[in-house]
């Protein structure tokens, strides 16, 4: 018996079906309006729903771009509203039009416009992400005041390389930098994914000439989540010769990514040490001030567009602020959920509805990170990084190193070659020794019992 359906143009399995896309179709019609919906967005159907991210189906190639250089963000935005979990969207054509993919006229508003799916179409800048509504904080003033400077001074600062977690500004940042400097410049601005995209499409069509020239021209780079260039060498020696090019002609490079550029995984060590010798600055999560000013902000925005008011008193405003712990994308998440609630009840919130709307978001574990075990451990055994990753083999530094690699594979989910290469490049064998090791003296030795369990508790709280 076939288990898949087909139904209000949904593909996804009986078992894993949780999304009512039906709603959420509505709820883009409402944020969207009707002439975006039924142009783009009633074409996008659910394939299948993971917990942590969706495959949407759309008709063509030029659907898909056109979705995601306009679209995308709000899109997620509203889904993370009803799957809090969502973290990104992908897309599969489902229906490719083999007579006309090359390109599509499309008549909106009495503009004709041809669209190629080419190089050419892809440079775009959000222009809601700009520095009047970029909300400042101590953890973001100094990647702000640089990127202002940048636009003062172009190739002063160069590359300009900002640096911080998911959810936390840098994207925005980037489209700040790039509004700014668009009228005078020209601006090159894309994903190191989307960049990717291009460099194969180049080869398989033996254009790499125009991929180049393409590239090279800009007078302003700007390169968004550099991290997803890891192990792909052929698409690194391309940047390599790229990033030089636009530095011998004075080009200002703006970069971002998830972690310092040292910390790249699987990258040359020629770029880490070109991205590490221009300005490197720093994203840090949010503060309980920062977040309630994101909040009062949002609300103003929500209020504006929907002509509706909100009341969300300060006691309420501060809960939010005081319990979220991760990222300003999943405050905003949080807030939706929250003005969602009160929307549909008709009522003025208080801490303890509140409490009982978010309590399965505020009890989940933490998000634990590789990096963030090798932080956590080091500083409990008070010894630096740097040196717990070196290739030292004394017992002060080989066991806590051992208990790192232990937690990593106990409370993330990497393979045993990940973790050894985030551990200054060492065999997966030195990993499964490591688990080996701390298991048996996690069993025979309470002190190691007991430090391992503090260990977890700290990763956990914070």
């Amino acid at each position: 018996m076939d288990k898949n359906i087909k139904k209000h143009n949904v593909y996804i399995s009986e078992e894993e079906k949780t999304l009512n896309w039906d709603e959420i179709q509505t709820s883009f019609k409402k944020t969207f309006g009707n002439e975006i919906y039924n142009s783009w967005l009633q074409k996008i159907s659910l394939i299948k729903e993971f917990n942590d991210y969706l495959i949407l189906g759309v008709p063509t190639r030029f659907f898909r771009d056109w979705i995601v250089s306009r679209y995308l963000d709000k899109i997620l935005e509203q889904v993370k509203s009803f799957k809090l979990s969502l973290n990104r969207i992908e897309f599969k054509i489902i229906e490719e039009n083999k007579h006309n993919s090359e390109y599509i006229k499309i008549d909106q508003l009495n503009k004709v416009t041809e669209i190629k799916d080419s190089l050419l179409n892809y440079n775009r800048l959000n222009t809601n992400l700009n520095f009047d509504n970029f909300i400042e904080g101590k953890s973001n003033d100094i990647a702000l005041s640089y990127s202002k400077k940048v636009c003062e001074h172009i190739s002063r600062y160069n590359p300009l390389y900002i640096c911080g977690g998911v959810g936390l500004g840098k994207t925005h940042l980037l489209n700040a930098i790039g509004l700014e400097l668009q009228n005078e410049n020209n601006v090159m601005y894309i994903s190191a994914e989307r960049f990717m995209y291009h460099f194969i499409k180049s080869i398989k069509k033996n254009d790499m000439v125009n991929f180049k020239d393409f590239f090279r021209k800009s007078s302003v780079f700007i390169i968004d989540d550099i991290q997803f260039i890891s192990g792909k060498e052929s698409l690194q020696e391309e940047f390599f010769h790229t990033f030089n090019s636009l530095m011998d002609k004075g080009s200002q490079i703006i970069i971002s990514a998830d972690r310092d550029p040292l910390k790249l995984d699987r990258v040359q060590e020629r770029i880490k040490s070109r991205l590490a010798g221009g300005l490197v600055v720093s994203i840090d999560t949010p503060d309980v001030e920062l977040k309630r000013k994101i909040i009062k902000k949002k609300i103003e925005e929500i209020q504006n567009q929907f002509k509706e008011n909100i009341n969300l008193n300060d006691e309420v405003i501060n809960f939010i602020a005081n319990e979220s712990k991760t990222n300003i994308r999943e405050l905003i998440g949080v807030l939706n959920r929250v003005v969602a609630f009160g929307r549909v009840h008709n009522k003025d919130l208080t801490i303890n509805d509140c409490k009982n709307i978010l309590k399965d978001i505020f009890n989940q574990i933490r998000v634990i990170t590789v990096d963030k075990i090798q932080n956590v451990v080091s500083n409990y055994f008070n010894i630096g990084l740097s040196e717990m990753l070196s290739q030292r083999r004394s017992r002060p530094l080989a066991r806590p190193r051992q208990v790192a690699m232990y937690l990593a594979k106990k409370l993330t989910t990497r393979s045993l070659p990940e973790i050894g290469r985030r551990f200054a490049n060492r065999d997966h064998t030195t990993v499964i020794h490591a688990v080996k090791t701390i298991t048996r003296l996690s069993e025979q030795d309470d002190e190691m019992k007991k430090n391992i369990n503090q260990i977890k508790s700290i990763l956990l709280e914070q």
